[in-house]
């Protein structure tokens, strides 16, 4: 499968961040716990250089648990600052609020030598499409402070909300890069809904998320569809289809609606927390 979206908006989105940097203290990253490698934008490496860092893992009430615990550790060993974070709960949120403080704390007593008193600190919050930041801001900010929705792109231009006399925050749209040079990175993205579906085909990615869970989750299919893991992902495929009723006329199993049956019940958690990649293996 061949993964390629960078709409014109995001050339503008990734501009208007490069011209507000100067104006920031610190970059909060939101990557989503289940791809925290793949969900990270290397384009903001870049824009973010010489700036504090902090990674919100978010989605984290989805993530595989010992998976997360090694990505912590995988960022935190990188020189960022890092918190596990379930936006839609409310998890997490004053942890950030800490480390927030905590990274920018330098920089404040530098501030105060030399008579500067009282400028909240400016963080800038990005990610990727579909990862929650609008979610996150809302949680942080203890009201609805920018928009919500589950499908990518929601927030198109630069948003300052004010959490309080110490905090504001830049909010900016969601940007991917422009070219996946690795195109198991855009598999990833893609399942767990991060570029638009109607340019993918559906039962590809079913197909390669069976060959994931059978590999690295055993027994998870046959759990949830009662379906033996012996044979090709496309023949469980058709397994699935006739288990759930997915058929067209003339009984011939729907493998697109079993597509899509298969992909809503994983990004539901119906499979349970997994988590698509490791460090030691997917990142660089």
């Amino acid at each position: 499968m061949h993964f390629q979206w960078y709409p014109g908006h995001m050339t503008k989105a990734r501009r208007m961040m490069q011209e507000n940097i100067k104006l920031i203290d610190i970059v909060v990253e939101l990557v989503d716990a289940r791809i925290p490698y793949s969900s990270k934008n290397p384009d903001i490496d870049q824009l973010a250089q010489n700036k504090y860092r902090l990674i919100i893992l978010n989605k984290v009430d989805m993530a595989d648990p010992e998976l997360t615990d090694l990505w912590e550790a995988y960022y935190k060993e990188k020189g960022f600052y890092v918190a596990r974070v379930n936006s839609q709960k409310g998890s997490g949120i004053r942890e950030v609020k800490k480390l927030i403080e905590q990274a920018v704390k330098e920089k404040k007593d530098r501030d105060k030598k030399r008579g500067i008193l009282n400028r909240p600190v400016r963080a800038m919050v990005a990610g990727i499409p579909n990862v929650g930041k609008s979610t996150f801001i809302n949680s942080f900010a203890g009201k609805a402070a920018a928009k919500t929705g589950n499908k990518p792109g929601v927030t198109k231009g630069k948003q300052w909300i004010k959490i309080n006399k110490n905090v504001e925050l830049l909010d900016t749209p969601g940007i991917l890069w422009p070219k996946f040079e690795d195109q198991a990175v855009g598999l990833r993205l893609a399942l767990i809904g991060s570029i638009r579906e109607e340019i993918l085909n559906t039962s590809e990615m079913a197909v390669e998320l069976i060959d994931f869970l059978k590999k690295e989750y055993p027994g998870a299919i046959f759990s949830r569809y009662n379906v033996e893991e012996e044979g090709s992902a496309h023949m469980i495929l058709e397994e699935i289809a006739r288990v759930r009723g997915c058929l067209m006329r003339g009984s011939q199993v729907d493998i697109e609606k079993a597509g899509l049956l298969l992909l809503d019940e994983f990004r539901s958690l119906r499979l349970g927390r997994i988590s698509l990649e490791r460090p030691d293996i997917d990142s660089r």
